[in-house]
């Protein structure tokens, strides 16, 4: 035992010094030199890049799919026979402006229609077909368009709904059987709402519009928007709620092509509204004319976004005894008011004094006369009176039995001979 003990003892290894070793970072993160500075022979250099992995290629960042990207698709065509404007109601041809504040951009998008942009709309029939000189500058294929239009808008309303199908539309779209609308703000009648309201006709005969704001100035202007441009027919107003019906033969499969604005296109420049001197008046009078409007006691104060209908009624009655008249707008966005103050000189008519601390100042004019207003007042057609021949001709038999009787009873009348009994009883009375 003893000596196997001894050879193991010798033929163990010889016990190596011990090495201090601070960390074993070097170890794991050693540092390694670039490639200038090794000195390492280029076909080395080869060798060992030869041997590394080869990197796969980066992908390309995502791209979001975007709108204005037609993707080799046509541009669309429409066959509506009027000028694509953002606003119908609250723009008008006869307005021309002096200027654009951008370049002429198109609202729906570069290669997405096939008519072009002139910085106001885009037009149905090539601009460059008028005639400046000429008395209709219109062309030919302008009025034939139009002429269509008038006939397929007949053909799909059809026949005029008798009175209990008005009535049955009507109570449909009340606010208690159903909560559908569309809603005409201070923008007007946009073309984008042309399309909302061809898809509420999808499902239902007919939409409930509410109106309010700036366009319920002048209701009768929105009420002919509507119909011209949709087709539709409206059949019920009570204050800036409409009813409009789309028609008999409305096929909702063979609804006009109607392209979308992609964003709101810049207003054009116009005139200065308010101009240094009032036409008519030196610069004396004209300052004391805008001093003396501030104190003049105020017609009415008008609510944000509310109903203006009364609004041009109540400065033409105020003008029959005011020479100016002053209306408070405060609260009121300053574009707000100032388009008031243009449908009112527009409609009343009179001449704009000042917009000074968000009051609107009007003024009726040297040469005002009264009877103008009662013109206007004949020529202007009721929307009001359209609503009431339903009505009325719910009653026609009631109303044309009630007539026939008076006729009857007056006739009776007049052929007795009780009438020139009494005035040979006067005559008689006179000559004692």
């Amino acid at each position: 035992m003893l000596l196997l003990a001894g050879l193991l003892r010798r033929a163990r290894p010889p016990r190596r010094p011990s090495v201090r070793r601070l960390s074993g970072l070097l170890d794991r993160y050693g540092f390694v030199p670039p490639a200038s500075l090794t000195p390492h022979s280029a076909a080395g250099s080869a060798s060992d890049d030869g041997g590394a992995k080869k990197r796969r290629p980066k992908k390309p960042p995502y791209r979001p799919p975007s709108s204005l990207d037609r993707g080799g698709r046509p541009a669309a065509r429409s066959d509506l026979p009027f000028d694509f404007r953002f606003s119908y109601t609250e723009s008008s041809p006869g307005n021309k402006p002096i200027g654009l504040r951008e370049p002429k951009y198109s609202p729906f998008g570069p290669g997405r229609l096939d008519r072009p942009w002139t910085g106001l709309c885009a037009p149905a029939v090539d601009t460059t077909l008028r005639d400046a000189h000429a008395d209709d500058p219109a062309p030919a294929a302008e009025r034939e368009l139009e002429e269509a239009r008038r006939r397929e808008r007949e053909r799909v309303l059809g026949e005029p709904l008798t009175p209990a199908e008005r009535a049955f539309l009507v109570s449909k779209c009340q606010k208690s059987r159903t909560k559908k609308q569309i809603n005409l703000g201070r923008d007007g009648l946009t073309h984008n709402m042309l399309n909302d309201i061809h898809n509420h006709w999808k499902n239902d005969e007919a939409v409930r519009v509410k109106c309010l704001g700036v366009p319920t100035v002048d209701m009768q202007n929105v009420c002919h928007q509507l119909e011209d441009k949709t087709g539709g027919l409206i059949i019920h107003r009570h204050g800036g709620q409409l009813i409009l019906y789309r028609g008999r033969h409305y096929n909702p499969k063979k609804r006009p092509v109607i392209p979308l604005m992609l964003w709101k296109p810049a207003e054009p420049v116009y005139p200065r509204i308010i101009k240094t001197t009032i036409e008519g008046l030196t610069v004396e009078e004209t300052k004391e004319m805008r001093k003396k409007g501030l104190y003049v006691p105020v017609l009415t104060k008008l609510a944000k976004n509310g109903y203006y209908a009364s609004l041009v009624p109540m400065v033409r009655d105020a003008f029959l005894t005011d020479e100016l008249v002053r209306i408070d707008s405060k609260g009121l966005p300053k574009s707000d008011y100032r388009k008031i103050g243009v449908k009112l000189r527009d409609l009343v008519p009179c001449i704009i004094v000042s917009f000074d601390k968000e009051q609107i100042i009007v003024w009726r004019g040297k040469d005002y006369n009264g009877t103008i207003q009662d013109n206007t007042q004949k020529t202007s057609v009721s929307v009001l009176e359209e609503e009431s021949a339903g009505a009325e001709s719910e009653n026609g038999d009631q109303e044309q039995a009630s007539s026939d009787w008076a006729s009857d009873e007056c006739s009776q009348l007049s052929s007795s001979d009780e009438m020139p009994d009494d005035k040979s009883a006067i005559s008689e009375v006179d000559s004692d």
